[in-house]
């Protein structure tokens, strides 16, 4: 019934000319691929488990407007990290270490400390919104980035000792599951719920995601993201990710990564789909 829901709001220009005609051949095409798209799309919503009044109103807006397509394919595009969906379930490549990885320096942001490192677009977008906020008299305290495989095994054991097991797998990500080891994840400011009620932290929540950055841990989503909030911990999505996020996914970055890392799912299993 939902397919056949969905189907019929997609554009469909029926008239009674033969069908042995080239232009009515191609309509017939065209109401195939929207009835494909829509199972498609219903399959992996199912599959990225996603709250079932988001994905009605996913389907909706996507039999609307060709904007949720092309919107989708701009995510497909270009660097695979910035989509990868990385958590508890979902490790990163063995090994896994960024190519183009850059030193932190100050400038219109702060660093805690030397040597923190970021991934070059990372950077340059860092640049960019912290020249923004300095707009607004807010300077960006840049206090964790890049962390490898191994200092992720320093991180995580050190929580297991302070906080216990437990404790530990609610704010700290075992080694090869941490954002951080993308090298595209920054934590702003003091590292704690503080963070939220500074202007930083307000100025941050209200404006990262025009530069690509978006809240990988929100308040209220430990069921869904595995981990308690962290409202200093974005991570650069890039700017076309950060809105889709936005625009569809209601800001939740876990929704959207668990559902483009099943339509690509989908996708490898089941044969490309022409968006």
């Amino acid at each position: 019934m939902l397919v056949l829901s969905l189907f019929s709001c997609f554009p469909s220009q029926k008239n009674n000319k033969p069908l042995s005609e080239a232009a009515d051949q191609n309509e017939v095409k065209s109401t195939s691929d929207d009835g494909e798209f829509a199972a498609r799309l219903i399959a992996v919503m199912r599959n990225a488990q996603l709250p079932p009044a988001l994905s009605a109103n996913i389907q909706t807006t996507a039999a609307q407007s060709p904007a949720f397509t092309t919107d989708l394919r701009a995510c497909l595009e270009g660097d695979r990290f910035l989509r990868a969906l990385v958590d508890k379930q979902h490790p990163l490549p063995t090994g896994y270490a960024p190519a183009d990885l850059v030193t932190l320096t100050e400038g219109a942001y702060r660093v805690n400390r030397a040597g923190l490192l970021l991934r070059k677009a990372a950077a340059e977008s860092l640049a960019e919104m912290a020249a923004d906020a300095r707009k607004s008299g807010i300077t960006l305290l840049a206090s964790s980035s890049y962390r490898s495989y191994d200092y992720q095994i320093e991180v995580y054991n050190r929580n297991v000792r302070e906080m216990g097991q437990e404790a530990a797998d609610r704010e700290s990500a075992r080694p090869g599951h941490s954002q951080h080891q993308t090298g595209l994840v920054v934590d702003f400011g003091s590292i704690d719920d503080s963070f939220a009620q500074t202007a930083a932290g307000r100025w941050m929540a209200a404006n990262a995601s025009r530069f690509g950055w978006s809240l990988s841990f929100p308040d209220g989503y430990e069921a869904v993201t595995g981990y308690r909030w962290e409202s200093w911990h974005y991570r650069y999505v890039g700017r076309e990710l950060a809105a889709f996020i936005d625009t569809y996914f209601g800001g939740i970055q876990q929704y959207a990564l668990r559902f483009i890392y099943e339509w690509e799912l989908y996708t490898m299993k089941n044969g490309n789909f022409d968006l």
